[in-house]
């Protein structure tokens, strides 16, 4: 089992900072893939980032540019630095860990409480 520990959430005003960070703990050593995935009111949770455990990363079209994922495996911890924040970044962001792929996408098996960013305008 893995237990995934989200913080770093909070109230930011549009086009300013906000990091988050994940705490891991347990069995970390089957993880391949950690991420964050958020979900705004009324609609579906959505990928934000991923990366591997060599490094590769991956961004949701609507944060390339502007968002950083980054893992420090020694601490077994797993950040997310957000510039330009928007109104529509508005969301529960979710930290989540995966072992394997599934049909040829990473699938997550544990998942974080979650952390509530709110971008106003």
């Amino acid at each position: 089992q893995v237990q995934l520990v989200e913080s770093g959430g909070g109230l930011v005003q549009a086009g300013g900072s906000l990091g988050l960070s994940c705490a891991a703990s347990g069995s970390i050593f089957s993880i391949n893939v950690m991420g964050w995935y958020r979900q705004a009111p009324g609609k579906q949770r959505e990928l934000v980032a991923t990366i591997t455990s060599g490094g590769s990363t991956d961004y949701a079209d609507s944060v390339k540019g502007r968002f950083t994922i980054s893992r420090d495996n020694a601490k077994n911890t797993l950040d997310l630095q957000m510039n330009s924040l928007k109104p529509e970044d508005t969301a529960v962001y979710y930290c989540a860990a995966g072992i394997s792929r599934v049909a040829g996408r990473w699938a997550m098996n544990y998942w974080g409480k979650g952390t509530l960013v709110t971008v106003s305008s």
